[in-house]
């Protein structure tokens, strides 16, 4: 299946984008680097408590209810590469939040289909961010200007989660959830803001998918190993099943079974144990959509059923890491809440 085709299907199918052709082919420029975003400014927050926005909706509408009006705590998104080079002005390291393609894209998909889980547990924030083009996890002649236009991305994300903090908190418990890119910002804003520091008490739990977390990334936190467990963080990246078991990857990885909730080696959980995934149409649940098994640091989990799933020959099932398991991600995150509350 090639690369054009791919990101067609599956942005239709999961609802998020998989990769595009246009990349940087110039040095990283300061100079060229979008403006900061201003966080005082609503059009700055893909998702916002104050405004109507896709992480509002649902999909299932009188039984999976929006509760963010009344929530105890709040959610801080950060959302994965949607800046991906498929179309020609895209060429830049970091992209704007005033580009309307790629704002576009990242409401359309991982802010319905990712930020949404968490509508039933806290008021969702979701800043937009000069992220890092898709080129700079894949180029291998780029490195340096790679971790100039990461920098750029997680300078913004600290900056909105500053202004979060000093305007909208009041002290208020809070889940941080970050997918791919957004993944590795929340890894840092953990180490730099929370891990040690005066706010970690205020930390329910952290979701952090589809990055490899090294066991000995964090000094202190741990990983979740109960489903009420909090002061914790939970990651998983998905493959396909056999592919994944004949595959080298990193060592001292961490991994969570978004099915049992545990880091356990080869727990398999069984696809009756998953309440359901959210694919396309948005609408509509999939339940026992698929299974799940921590294996040498990753998930592996057998190919999802659903509508036009015989198109899906992907073996990489990262555009899906939280969509697969949408119902049970939202579930335990109620659930480390209450636990959090009981406290």
């Amino acid at each position: 299946m090639n690369c054009k085709f791919l990101l067609l299907y599956l942005a239709a199918a999961l609802g998020l984008a998989a990769c595009g052709a246009v990349h940087p082919n110039m040095a990283f420029d300061a100079n060229r680097v979008p403006a900061a975003p201003d966080y005082s400014n609503m059009d700055n927050w893909a998702a916002h408590p104050d405004k109507s926005d896709p992480a509002d909706l649902s999909p299932a509408p009188t039984s999976v209810l929006d509760m963010q009006k009344d929530a105890p705590v709040d959610v801080i998104f950060l959302y994965p590469t949607t800046y991906t080079g498929d179309s020609r002005d895209q060429r830049e390291w970091n992209a704007s939040v005033l580009d309307a393609k790629t704002n576009r894209k990242t409401d359309q998909s991982p802010i319905q289909y990712q930020a949404s889980i968490f509508n039933g547990v806290g008021r969702v924030f979701a800043p937009r961010y000069r992220q890092a083009h898709l080129h700079v996890f894949f180029t291998k002649k780029d490195t340096v200007a790679a971790r100039k236009a990461l920098s750029v991305a997680y300078e913004d994300t600290k900056a909105a989660f500053d202004y979060y903090l000093k305007h909208w908190n009041n002290g208020r418990p809070f889940i941080l959830v970050g997918h791919s890119q957004g993944a590795l910002h929340t890894m840092n804003l953990i180490r730099e803001k929370i891990e040690g520091k005066a706010l970690e008490p205020q930390l329910v739990a952290a979701y952090i998918v589809g990055w490899p977390v090294k066991t000995n990334f964090f000094k202190t936190m741990k990983p979740c190993q109960t489903p009420e467990q909090t002061g914790c963080f939970c990651t998983w990246r998905t493959w396909e099943r056999n592919f994944g078991l004949r595959r080298a990857f990193e060592e001292d990885v961490v991994c969570t079974n978004p099915l049992t909730w545990t880091t356990t080696e080869k727990a398999y959980a069984p696809k009756t144990l998953n309440r359901g995934g959210v694919i396309r149409p948005f609408e509509k649940i999939y339940p026992q959509v698929t299974d799940a098994e921590v294996y040498k640091g990753i998930l592996l989990a057998r190919k999802p059923k659903f509508k036009g799933s015989i198109l899906f020959r992907r073996k990489n099932y990262h555009i899906g890491d939280l969509n697969l398991y949408y119902m049970n991600v939202r579930e335990n995150a109620q659930v480390r809440t209450q636990a959090f509350l009981r406290r």
